[in-house]
């Protein structure tokens, strides 16, 4: 017989074959036009059984008999082996069918001898559409749930089908295209195979020159990438975490503006801050005018290098830390620190030995993220680098400078991935395999232990400054949008507002006209659609690694942070290649750009909810599958109401770098889909610096306003415990 998941995905499968479009439409793939075009008859619109009777595309043809396979588990148990050696091999039947006439059938025509026999003369074929990818989706869980029936997850349907749509979005949407790219490093420019050219660029001076430790030049690109990213990680690591002590641990009054301070730096287009610093640092900034007249100094150009760009990025980071440490640092158990207490542990020796042991997960998965957001960046590089090469901009010029050598491009792309898989590695080696769980069923009403005074004073001397100058940089931010040129002439206008976001009265109602309101709206719109995803899929594949045991788990946690790992311009690039061509044919549609972020910004939401879920003890599971829940009612009753500090710190940062994103968005934006930062950056790059700033402005002021209802949505976490606010007596009189 058909159980209830069998029977639902075969019913979506061959409704998908016998009513939606098989193709992607010219509108794009959120067009439902069809509906009312007569789609049936309609060669663009017509589903799978159409194509195959009325315009002879015989190919699909097979795809029948794989959707038909399952119906002849029919009257055996839902769990034989038989049954699940069926069910794998229709879906894998199917998908190697829809793979193989994918690939080998283009807008071109036949590309594949084994095919030519069903293709007649001129016969063609474009992209996916809704019905191909919905059987796509049927023929995955056909084999999940027959794998399951063998064993896997321990015949648990949910966790198989989880996987195995885990598995095959990542293998789609970042190893496919980014192995696209980097097998053109084996390639010369006109594409032919090349290993030893991949050595000569592999091994170049430049790379790894090391003529800087002699004092006889510059250190290679790939040296300098190292250096930064460890030290960008080491800075936004610990600042993140005072923020985090200073929320959570002490009678501070203004929290509010505190955690309001921490996200603005990541609700900015990057080029935006490193202006604001070469403004305020720069050889002609306002502070280092005010430092030079009053000492008597010579101003110097220290921003621009190492220093510089350090500062920018732990400016720009920072926040990524503090989202997935204050998670981790709430969800110590306060019981545990008052036992340290009782055995007559002080203050300090609880903290050292306790407290902070128990947050490794988070500062573990919190340098990682900086780690690999210093490597993959390139906005603040390009302002701010100088003499100082990296990586990412070498990635960058070789790919859109006059030299266009892709090859070159894919090689340094390699050398950056080893970086991330090395601090992969460390972070796992420093972890290791011990338990950090300290949520579990059992109540616990303690009282967070109060931060030793010298610590926090620290800590106090640490964020209050830091807060102090984000605030500077920020209001020097907004006072750029109402002058007429920031910097040069500081007469205060509107004009900059005016020409972007103007609304005037026509002939049938309010009309947009501002210059910047299409890419707003568009910006708007893509950002909300992909949020959610992403923190869904990044949470599931948390859920995935911390609760769950197969085979290729380690690969799998390395291959989710894959697109992290690698700079926008290349993700931009390999999506370009990857999905010009059928049977993926995404670019220059929305769709695209709702992909690139959701799996750009995923690995955010699997650190923080690895980081989260660490500390949830698994009793809590096994008390609910104790109750006959099965897995997913566990994740939505129990797990997900313990994950909102992870979930609201996916779902911020997926929102804001949607918003805000702009190396791998430059090569995706359409005529159709213009982004926000495009429309800014092409500002910036004719001198238009108000407009751009304004603009910016008013970007910040929407993603505040965002974030707020995200938190208000999402709610806090009750743990059971008494209100940190109690404490505030305590920590006045220690």
């Amino acid at each position: 017989m058909l159980n209830r998941p069998l029977a639902a995905w075969l019913a979506a499968g061959w409704a998908a074959a016998l009513l939606l479009p098989w193709y992607m439409l010219d509108d794009g793939l959120f067009s439902f036009v069809w509906l009312t075009e007569g789609y049936a008859g309609d060669r663009d619109y017509a589903p799978a059984l159409f194509q195959v009777l009325w315009h002879e595309r015989y190919w699909l043809a097979p795809l029948g008999l794989f959707l038909a396979l399952p119906l002849l588990a029919v009257g055996r148990p839902d769990n034989g082996r038989g049954t699940g050696m069926l069910l794998v091999a229709a879906g894998a039947g199917g998908l190697f069918w829809l793979l193989l006439q994918g690939f080998g059938i283009d807008h071109r025509g036949v590309s594949l001898a084994l095919l030519e026999p069903l293709v007649p003369e001129g016969g063609r074929q474009y992209g996916m559409g809704w019905g191909a990818s919905l059987v796509a989706l049927a023929f995955l869980f056909f084999i999940t749930q027959g794998l399951a029936a063998h064993g896997l997850a321990r015949g648990d349907v949910f966790v198989a089908g989880s996987i195995g749509l885990v598995v095959a979005l990542v293998a789609a949407f970042i190893f496919f295209p980014v192995l696209t790219i980097l097998s053109s490093a084996l390639r010369d420019n006109q594409g032919a195979l090349a290993p030893f050219l991949f050595l000569d660029k592999l091994f170049d001076g430049r790379i790894w020159g090391t003529a800087c430790l002699t004092g006889g030049g510059r250190c290679g690109s790939a040296w300098n990438s190292l250096i930064l990213a460890v030290l960008t990680g080491l800075s936004t690591t610990l600042l993140g975490l005072a923020f985090a002590l200073v929320v959570t641990r002490t009678g501070f009054r203004a929290k509010r503006m505190l955690r309001t301070l921490t996200v603005l730096p990541i609700i900015t287009p990057p080029f935006v801050i490193g202006l604001a610093i070469i403004l305020l640092f720069g050889r002609s900034g306002a502070v280092t005018q005010f430092v030079a007249d009053l000492l008597g100094l010579d101003a110097g150009r220290w921003v621009y290098g190492l220093p510089g760009i350090l500062f920018a990025q732990t400016l720009a980071f920072t926040p990524i830390a503090f989202l997935v440490l204050i998670g981790v640092v709430e969800g110590v158990s306060p019981s545990m620190e008052e036992a340290a207490q009782t055995l007559r542990a002080d203050a300090w020796t609880t903290f050292t030995t306790v407290s902070l042991p128990l947050m490794r997960p988070g500062l573990a998965n919190a340098f990682l993220l900086g780690f690999i957001e210093s490597l993959a960046d390139f906005g603040n590089p390009l302002v701010l680098g100088g003499s100082y090469d990296v990586l990412a901009t070498d990635i960058f010029f070789a790919i859109v400078g006059a030299q266009y050598d892709q090859g070159r491009a894919a090689v340094l792309a390699i050398v950056l991935l080893s970086f991330t898989l090395m601090a992969f590695w460390a972070q796992q080696r420093w972890l290791g395999r011990r338990s950090y769980a300290t949520v579990s069923g059992k109540g616990d009403s303690g009282l967070p232990l109060q931060l030793p005074p010298a610590l926090r004073r620290l800590c106090y001397v640490v964020v209050i400054p830091w807060a102090a100058l984000t605030a500077v940089i920020y209001l020097m931010i907004l006072f750029g949008g109402f002058v007429e040129f920031w910097g040069r002439d500081h007469t205060l206008t509107l004009r900059h507002y005016i020409h972007a976001f103007s609304v005037v009265e026509g002939e049938h109602g309010l009309v947009w006209s501002g210059a910047a309101w299409n890419s707003f709206w568009t910006t708007l719109q893509i950002a909300a659609i992909s949020a959610v995803p992403t923190a869904a899929l990044g949470l599931l594949t948390a859920w995935l690694l911390v609760r769950q045991s197969f085979g290729f788990k380690r690969a799998f946690e390395f291959g989710t942070m894959l697109s992290f790992a690698i700079p926008g311009t290349i993700i931009g690039v390999s999506y370009i290649l990857a999905f010009n061509v059928p049977p993926l044919e995404l670019t220059g549609t929305g769709i695209i750009l709702v992909i690139s972020f959701v799996f750009r910004n995923m690995p955010v939401g699997v650190r923080a909810g690895i980081a989260t879920m660490s500390q949830l003890d698994r009793s809590l599971d096994e008390a609910s599958l104790t109750l006959r829940a099965n897995s997913f009612t566990t994740v939505r009753k129990v797990i997900l109401p313990l994950l909102r500090p992870a979930i609201l710190a996916a779902l911020v940062y997926s929102f804001v770098r949607a918003m805000t994103a702009i190396s791998a968005v430059v090569f995706l934006v359409s005529a159709n889909y213009e982004m926000a930062t495009t429309y800014i950056l092409g500002r910036v790059e004719n001198g238009d610096y108000g407009l751009a700033i304004a603009y910016c402005s008013v970007l910040i002021l929407v993603m505040l306003a965002a974030i707020g209802l995200m938190q208000w949505v999402v709610g806090h976490r009750r743990l059971g415990r008494r209100a940190p606010s109690v404490a505030s007596a305590a920590e006045q009189t220690s």
